[in-house]
Protein backbone atom coordinates (compact mmCIF):
# COMPACT_ATOMS: atom_id res chain seq x y z
CA UNK A 1 0.00 0.00 0.00
CA UNK A 2 1.45 3.82 -0.84
CA UNK A 3 1.85 6.08 1.78
CA UNK A 4 -0.53 8.46 2.56
CA UNK A 5 -0.52 11.73 0.61
CA UNK A 6 0.63 14.70 2.81
CA UNK A 7 -1.92 17.71 2.01
CA UNK A 8 -1.78 21.05 3.94
CA UNK A 9 -4.79 22.96 4.54
CA UNK A 10 -5.81 26.73 6.47
CA UNK A 11 -7.00 25.86 9.44
CA UNK A 12 -8.37 29.42 10.14
CA UNK A 13 -9.40 32.57 8.08
CA UNK A 14 -10.97 33.09 5.03
CA UNK A 15 -9.46 30.50 2.96
CA UNK A 16 -10.17 27.36 5.88
CA UNK A 17 -13.84 26.72 5.14
CA UNK A 18 -13.41 27.34 1.47
CA UNK A 19 -10.64 24.68 1.23
CA UNK A 20 -12.42 22.03 2.66
CA UNK A 21 -15.70 22.70 0.86
CA UNK A 22 -13.64 22.14 -2.30
CA UNK A 23 -12.08 19.12 -0.87
CA UNK A 24 -15.66 17.76 0.18
CA UNK A 25 -17.25 18.06 -3.13
CA UNK A 26 -13.68 16.33 -4.75
CA UNK A 27 -14.60 13.02 -2.35
CA UNK A 28 -12.72 13.35 0.20
CA UNK A 29 -13.17 13.65 4.31
CA UNK A 30 -12.94 16.44 6.12
CA UNK A 31 -12.72 17.08 10.04
CA UNK A 32 -15.68 17.56 12.16
CA UNK A 33 -13.98 18.46 15.03
CA UNK A 34 -12.04 22.74 13.94
CA UNK A 35 -9.76 21.70 16.70
CA UNK A 36 -7.74 18.73 14.86
CA UNK A 37 -4.40 19.15 13.33
CA UNK A 38 -4.19 15.92 11.68
CA UNK A 39 -6.82 14.13 10.01
CA UNK A 40 -6.12 10.74 8.05
CA UNK A 41 -8.38 9.59 4.81
CA UNK A 42 -6.81 6.07 4.27
CA UNK A 43 -9.53 5.30 1.65
CA UNK A 44 -8.41 8.09 -0.32
CA UNK A 45 -4.94 7.66 0.13
CA UNK A 46 -4.42 11.26 1.69
CA UNK A 47 -3.46 12.98 4.87
CA UNK A 48 -4.71 16.52 5.76
CA UNK A 49 -2.67 18.92 8.35
CA UNK A 50 -4.80 22.04 9.22
CA UNK A 51 -2.08 24.53 8.86
CA UNK A 52 -1.49 28.59 9.74
CA UNK A 53 -2.26 29.48 5.99
CA UNK A 54 1.08 31.88 6.07
CA UNK A 55 2.74 28.86 6.82
CA UNK A 56 1.64 26.64 4.45
CA UNK A 57 4.39 27.46 1.92
CA UNK A 58 7.14 26.82 4.01
CA UNK A 59 6.18 23.20 4.53
CA UNK A 60 5.66 22.59 1.08
CA UNK A 61 8.73 24.21 0.12
CA UNK A 62 11.13 22.47 2.33
CA UNK A 63 9.48 19.15 1.14
CA UNK A 64 7.97 18.42 4.54
CA UNK A 65 4.41 18.19 2.95
CA UNK A 66 3.83 17.16 -0.64
CA UNK A 67 1.04 19.59 -1.50
CA UNK A 68 -0.81 22.61 -0.10
CA UNK A 69 -3.77 25.12 -0.47
CA UNK A 70 -3.10 28.67 0.51
CA UNK A 71 -3.17 32.14 -1.59
CA UNK A 72 -0.71 33.17 -4.51
CA UNK A 73 -0.45 36.46 -1.79
CA UNK A 74 1.25 34.25 0.86
CA UNK A 75 3.48 31.93 -1.21
CA UNK A 76 5.19 34.39 -3.07
CA UNK A 77 5.44 36.61 0.51
CA UNK A 78 6.87 33.58 1.92
CA UNK A 79 9.74 33.21 -0.58
CA UNK A 80 9.02 29.80 -0.78
CA UNK A 81 10.46 27.11 -2.96
CA UNK A 82 7.02 26.09 -4.34
CA UNK A 83 4.88 26.86 -7.49
CA UNK A 84 1.27 27.13 -8.35
CA UNK A 85 -0.18 23.53 -9.64
CA UNK A 86 -3.26 24.80 -10.18
CA UNK A 87 -5.95 27.78 -8.81
CA UNK A 88 -8.76 27.06 -7.04
CA UNK A 89 -10.98 29.85 -7.72
CA UNK A 90 -11.77 31.30 -4.53
CA UNK A 91 -9.67 33.48 -1.38
CA UNK A 92 -9.84 36.26 -4.44
CA UNK A 93 -8.20 39.69 -3.15
CA UNK A 94 -6.31 42.24 -4.71
CA UNK A 95 -3.06 44.62 -3.78
CA UNK A 96 -3.04 48.07 -3.72
CA UNK A 97 -0.74 51.03 -2.94
CA UNK A 98 -2.20 53.12 -0.87
CA UNK A 99 -1.43 57.20 0.51
CA UNK A 100 -2.78 60.14 2.00
CA UNK A 101 -5.15 61.74 -0.36
CA UNK A 102 -3.43 63.90 -3.14
CA UNK A 103 0.04 63.13 -1.54
CA UNK A 104 1.02 60.19 -4.88
CA UNK A 105 -0.53 59.76 -8.35
CA UNK A 106 2.32 57.30 -9.32
CA UNK A 107 4.55 54.31 -8.49
CA UNK A 108 7.86 56.30 -9.40
CA UNK A 109 6.78 58.48 -6.55
CA UNK A 110 7.38 55.54 -4.03
CA UNK A 111 11.58 55.84 -4.94
CA UNK A 112 13.16 56.76 -1.24
CA UNK A 113 9.74 56.68 0.57
CA UNK A 114 8.69 54.30 3.27
CA UNK A 115 6.11 51.37 2.96
CA UNK A 116 4.12 49.45 5.37
CA UNK A 117 2.83 45.87 4.76
CA UNK A 118 2.02 43.11 6.00
CA UNK A 119 3.44 41.41 3.12
CA UNK A 120 6.98 42.28 3.13
CA UNK A 121 8.09 39.20 0.71
CA UNK A 122 5.80 40.56 -1.54
CA UNK A 123 6.29 43.92 -1.67
CA UNK A 124 9.90 43.33 -1.97
CA UNK A 125 10.00 41.18 -5.00
CA UNK A 126 7.19 44.06 -6.50
CA UNK A 127 9.52 47.16 -5.89
CA UNK A 128 12.83 45.25 -6.90
CA UNK A 129 11.02 44.14 -10.08
CA UNK A 130 10.20 47.65 -10.81
CA UNK A 131 13.75 49.22 -9.90
CA UNK A 132 12.02 50.64 -7.29
CA UNK A 133 14.07 51.55 -3.90
CA UNK A 134 12.49 52.35 -0.98
CA UNK A 135 12.40 51.19 2.72
CA UNK A 136 9.89 47.99 3.71
CA UNK A 137 8.43 48.65 7.26
CA UNK A 138 6.60 45.27 8.12
CA UNK A 139 3.42 45.19 9.87
CA UNK A 140 1.00 42.66 11.20
CA UNK A 141 -2.24 42.67 10.48
CA UNK A 142 -4.13 46.25 9.24
CA UNK A 143 -2.11 48.71 7.98
CA UNK A 144 -4.28 51.72 7.41
CA UNK A 145 -3.23 53.88 10.42
CA UNK A 146 0.47 53.49 9.41
CA UNK A 147 0.24 56.83 7.19
CA UNK A 148 -1.73 58.95 9.58
CA UNK A 149 0.51 58.01 12.75
CA UNK A 150 3.92 58.49 10.61
CA UNK A 151 5.26 55.48 10.87
CA UNK A 152 4.93 55.14 6.72
CA UNK A 153 4.33 57.43 3.63
CA UNK A 154 2.22 54.84 1.71
CA UNK A 155 0.80 51.35 2.46
CA UNK A 156 0.88 48.10 0.57
CA UNK A 157 -2.58 45.84 1.20
CA UNK A 158 -4.94 43.78 0.24
CA UNK A 159 -7.92 46.09 -1.14
CA UNK A 160 -11.80 45.09 -1.61
CA UNK A 161 -13.82 47.98 -1.64
CA UNK A 162 -11.49 50.58 -0.64
CA UNK A 163 -14.05 51.66 2.28
CA UNK A 164 -11.55 51.11 4.83
CA UNK A 165 -9.04 53.26 3.59
CA UNK A 166 -11.05 56.07 2.70
CA UNK A 167 -12.39 55.84 5.91
CA UNK A 168 -8.16 56.39 7.27
CA UNK A 169 -7.70 59.20 4.74
CA UNK A 170 -6.03 57.44 2.06
CA UNK A 171 -5.85 56.99 -1.85
CA UNK A 172 -5.01 54.27 -3.78
CA UNK A 173 -2.52 55.03 -6.81
CA UNK A 174 -1.06 53.05 -9.29
CA UNK A 175 -1.33 49.81 -11.12
CA UNK A 176 -2.17 46.58 -8.52
CA UNK A 177 0.48 45.01 -7.20
CA UNK A 178 -1.15 41.31 -7.39
CA UNK A 179 -4.43 40.11 -8.10
CA UNK A 180 -4.40 37.08 -6.07
CA UNK A 181 -6.38 33.39 -5.33
CA UNK A 182 -6.43 30.26 -3.75
CA UNK A 183 -3.96 27.51 -5.29
CA UNK A 184 -2.75 24.63 -4.77
CA UNK A 185 0.70 24.48 -4.45
CA UNK A 186 3.44 21.84 -4.75
CA UNK A 187 7.34 22.09 -3.81
CA UNK A 188 9.35 23.47 -7.25
CA UNK A 189 10.87 20.81 -9.11
CA UNK A 190 9.33 17.87 -7.69
CA UNK A 191 9.21 14.68 -9.33
CA UNK A 192 5.57 13.40 -10.95
CA UNK A 193 3.40 11.73 -7.75
CA UNK A 194 0.02 9.81 -9.21
CA UNK A 195 -1.19 10.68 -5.99
CA UNK A 196 -1.24 14.37 -6.81
CA UNK A 197 -2.47 14.18 -10.30
CA UNK A 198 -5.48 12.35 -9.14
CA UNK A 199 -5.95 15.21 -6.85
CA UNK A 200 -5.45 17.66 -9.78
CA UNK A 201 -7.75 15.91 -11.84
CA UNK A 202 -10.74 16.01 -8.87
CA UNK A 203 -10.12 19.56 -7.96
CA UNK A 204 -10.28 20.26 -11.44
CA UNK A 205 -13.74 17.80 -11.86
CA UNK A 206 -14.78 20.48 -9.52
CA UNK A 207 -13.60 23.91 -10.54
CA UNK A 208 -15.83 22.49 -13.98
CA UNK A 209 -18.44 21.00 -11.87
CA UNK A 210 -18.92 25.06 -10.32
CA UNK A 211 -18.76 26.79 -13.89
CA UNK A 212 -21.34 24.49 -16.18
CA UNK A 213 -24.32 22.48 -16.30
CA UNK A 214 -25.96 19.87 -18.43
CA UNK A 215 -28.92 21.24 -20.85
CA UNK A 216 -31.35 18.94 -22.11
CA UNK A 217 -34.11 20.01 -24.97
CA UNK A 218 -36.34 18.79 -27.54
CA UNK A 219 -35.88 20.31 -31.11
CA UNK A 220 -37.17 19.99 -34.45
CA UNK A 221 -34.57 18.15 -36.87
CA UNK A 222 -34.43 20.86 -39.24
CA UNK A 223 -33.83 23.44 -36.06
CA UNK A 224 -31.16 20.98 -35.11
CA UNK A 225 -28.19 22.74 -36.02
CA UNK A 226 -28.99 26.19 -34.88
CA UNK A 227 -29.84 25.32 -31.92
CA UNK A 228 -26.63 23.31 -31.68
CA UNK A 229 -24.50 26.01 -32.26
CA UNK A 230 -25.64 28.11 -29.50
CA UNK A 231 -25.06 24.31 -27.05
CA UNK A 232 -21.77 23.58 -28.53
CA UNK A 233 -20.91 21.72 -25.08
CA UNK A 234 -17.36 20.99 -23.96
CA UNK A 235 -16.24 18.89 -26.43
CA UNK A 236 -19.72 18.23 -28.86
CA UNK A 237 -23.22 17.69 -27.78
CA UNK A 238 -24.99 14.60 -27.85
CA UNK A 239 -27.89 14.01 -29.96
CA UNK A 240 -30.26 11.38 -30.17
CA UNK A 241 -33.48 10.62 -32.01
CA UNK A 242 -36.97 11.37 -30.61
CA UNK A 243 -39.74 8.32 -30.81
CA UNK A 244 -41.53 11.24 -32.38
CA UNK A 245 -40.69 11.26 -35.91
CA UNK A 246 -38.25 14.63 -37.10
CA UNK A 247 -37.34 15.74 -33.55
CA UNK A 248 -34.35 15.10 -31.70
CA UNK A 249 -33.36 15.27 -28.11
CA UNK A 250 -30.01 17.49 -27.26
CA UNK A 251 -27.70 17.10 -23.96
CA UNK A 252 -24.71 19.54 -23.97
CA UNK A 253 -22.57 21.20 -21.03
CA UNK A 254 -23.05 24.88 -21.01
CA UNK A 255 -21.71 27.68 -18.90
CA UNK A 256 -23.66 28.50 -15.51
CA UNK A 257 -23.42 31.94 -15.75
CA UNK A 258 -24.92 32.10 -19.36
CA UNK A 259 -27.94 29.46 -18.63
CA UNK A 260 -30.90 31.72 -18.35
CA UNK A 261 -29.77 33.74 -21.64
CA UNK A 262 -28.95 30.34 -23.45
CA UNK A 263 -32.09 28.76 -22.55
CA UNK A 264 -34.06 31.39 -24.07
CA UNK A 265 -32.31 31.63 -27.15
CA UNK A 266 -33.07 28.05 -27.63
CA UNK A 267 -36.82 29.12 -26.91
CA UNK A 268 -36.65 31.93 -29.83
CA UNK A 269 -35.08 29.35 -32.02
CA UNK A 270 -38.00 26.29 -31.31
CA UNK A 271 -36.93 24.19 -28.79
CA UNK A 272 -38.78 23.09 -26.11
CA UNK A 273 -38.98 20.61 -22.75
CA UNK A 274 -35.53 22.94 -21.51
CA UNK A 275 -34.34 21.60 -18.76
CA UNK A 276 -31.04 22.19 -16.39
CA UNK A 277 -29.58 20.15 -14.11
CA UNK A 278 -26.17 20.33 -11.69
CA UNK A 279 -22.91 18.87 -12.53
CA UNK A 280 -21.85 17.33 -8.99
CA UNK A 281 -18.88 15.95 -10.38
CA UNK A 282 -17.20 15.40 -13.58
CA UNK A 283 -13.51 13.98 -15.34
CA UNK A 284 -12.79 15.78 -18.88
Amino acid sequence: MSELLRIAVPNKGSLSEPASQMLREAGYRQRADSKELVFADPDNGVEFFFLRPRDIAIYVGSGRLEVGITGEDLLLDSGAEADVVIKLGFGGSTFRFAAMAGSMTSLAELAGKRIASAYPGLLDRYLSEHGISAQVIKLDGAVETAVRLGVADAIADVVETGTTLRNAGLEIFGDPLLRSEAALIRRAGAPANGQVEQLVRRLQGVLIARQYVLMDYDVADELLEKAVAVTPGFESPTVSPLRTAGWSAVRSMVPRKDTNRIMDELWDIGARAILVTDIHACRL
